[in-house]
């Protein structure tokens, strides 16, 4: 199995993450998605990251390789239950939202687009903080949904280090479960060599806002 991806993909992560707690040996490529090479966009009709190639076939959209990841091999990191699969799909969805949330929030251009998306990000992170049993999303056991959120916080566990926005402030059940993750083997795999200081070079260039306190 090979994942082509790029350096600081978020949903690149959710798939190594999985494929990591499952124990699925695998080769990860990385490509400047700035400059795509011609073999990248004929594998992926949307021009997105990451793609999977396996078995003379490549599958692209990340939720789609996580699907066949715990379809092909053994010990699902879904529920068993219907209802709360389907739940936990929600809320992944939501990890998405959340995502592109993120994204708002460090290319705002100026206070007023800032502050918006800072109050977009905390009402989103107060939502699933109350869904939250801990010390994971669902107890002790990980869950696909773990994965999916656990890029979610490596972007702050990153910016703090740097300035400390408060999105977390009192939000318990987020802060345990985030501690949780961040120090989960498999997490910590998520992300190549050189990934924190890769990420602190691309949200100080971005012009925005953010990148200004960041400096």
């Amino acid at each position: 199995m090979r994942l082509v991806s790029h350096h600081l993909c978020p949903y690149v992560q959710r798939a190594v993450i999985v494929l990591t707690e499952k124990n699925v040996p695998h080769e990860r490529t990385y490509i400047n998605l700035s400059e795509k090479p011609d073999w990248f966009l004929a594998a992926s009709p949307l021009g997105r990251a990451p793609i999977l190639q396996t078995n003379g076939s490549t599958l692209f959209e990340s939720q789609v390789i996580i699907e066949y990841i715990d379809e092909i091999f053994p010990n699902t990191l879904h529920p068993s239950e219907p209802l709360e699969r389907a739940r936990h799909r929600s809320w992944i969805e939501f990890a998405s939202s959340t995502l592109d949330a993120i994204g708002k929030f460090y290319n705002a251009s100026d206070k007023d687009n800032f502050d918006r998306a800072m109050d977009n990000l905390r009402a989103k992170f107060e939502s699933i903080d109350r869904e939250i049993k801990g010390p994971l999303f669902a107890g002790d056991k990980f869950h696909i949904i773990d994965a999916a959120w656990a890029p979610v916080f490596r972007y702050f566990d990153v910016i703090e280090r740097i300035y400390n926005f408060e999105l977390f402030d009192g939000l318990e059940n987020i802060i345990g479960w985030r501690k949780h993750l961040l120090a989960r083997p498999s997490v910590k795999n998520g992300v190549p060599e050189g990934y924190e200081d890769r990420l602190k070079v691309f949200l100080m260039s971005r012009n925005s806002y953010v990148s200004g306190l960041l400096r």
